[in-house]
């Protein structure tokens, strides 16, 4: 029997439950047993991979991409060079999420108020800046705190928090929660000029809409978005990564995908080879040629 586990995110983002949906569809009794890990995020699964602590996990394709060339976040530190793409699996939005009746109505109100970023190696961490940046802002133009979603929720509902950034697919449990309790959210746009200056800057960004009501009493909001994608070593077996890829793509395993979470149906054999920034495993490679999706 072989172990493949899959690094993932915080438990209340969407990492988490597509995590353990996939590793569900993918698990053959007496063959392979994968598992789904909570972790900090891309940065900690990349690394944990490279260093063989893990056999994959999932990470935003710009860190994904950096990590393999050694530039962005990535600069100044060894390339993680055998660093390989399972698969793309869904597109990743921007939340801001800001306290009703904070005032927030912009990324530029930001400025000296209580926003959290994400914790130090999480991918949202790096897109706030980002973001901030595109406005005019660092980190200490604001009042930071650098904790998990979750823990920022419980913050913004007890009022000791204005705003905080997550990076995930929508709807994400932790921000759902939040809308339907208490005061409810406003999500802040990343729109016009300064959303496509960050999109000139960093080709992973595509702009993107959270409809209306993904969130209880909130309107369609425009932000952008980037590609979830699932990461493993070249020292992976070719064979184990061939079985899990087909299974996940098998008409059982798309109707898991599509019946578990809002971004399963995402989760296609088509999607997976959009957007790579990084080569494919062999083994995914050789699924996905023989089903016709890559060259």
């Amino acid at each position: 029997q072989q172990f493949f586990r899959i690094g993932t995110g915080g438990t209340a983002g969407t990492y988490f439950p597509v995590g353990g949906m996939i590793a569900n569809t993918v698990s053959q009794p007496g063959k392979i047993a994968s598992t789904a890990q909570a972790s900090a995020g891309s940065v900690a699964n990349v690394n944990a991979v490279a260093a063989g602590q893990l056999e994959s996990g999932f990470s935003q394709a710009d860190v994904a991409t950096w990590a393999h060339t050694g530039t962005g976040v990535w600069e100044g530190r060894p390339p993680v060079a055998g660093l390989r793409l399972i698969a793309n699996l869904y597109p990743e939005s921007v939340h801001i999420v800001a306290r009703k009746g904070a005032g927030i109505k912009t990324v530029a109100d930001l400025k000296g108020k209580r926003v959290a970023l994400d914790e130090p190696g999480s991918g949202t961490l790096i897109n706030a800046r980002s973001i901030l940046a595109a406005y005019g802002l660092k980190d200490s133009d604001l009042r930071p705190e650098y904790i998990k979603p979750n823990q920022a929720g419980d913050k913004l509902k007890d009022g000791s928090l204005d705003a905080f950034f997550f990076t995930g697919g929508w709807p994400a449990g932790a921000i759902s929660e939040l809308a339907s309790a208490g005061a409810g959210i406003e999500l802040v746009a990343i729109d016009g000029p300064q959303a496509d200056a960050i999109r000139k800057a960093s080709s992973f960004f595509a702009p993107d809409t959270i409809p209306a009501e993904t969130y209880k009493g909130v309107a369609a909001v425009k932000t952008l978005a980037v590609g979830a994608q699932w990461v493993t070593s070249d020292k992976v077996d070719a064979n184990l990564v061939y079985e899990i890829v087909k299974a996940l793509y098998s008409d059982a395993g798309q109707k898991a995908m599509g019946a578990g979470h809002a971004k399963g149906k995402f989760i296609t054999k088509e999607n997976a080879v959009q957007g790579a920034g990084i080569p494919f495993h062999p083994g995914a490679a050789r699924f996905y040629r023989e089903a016709g999706v890559l060259k």
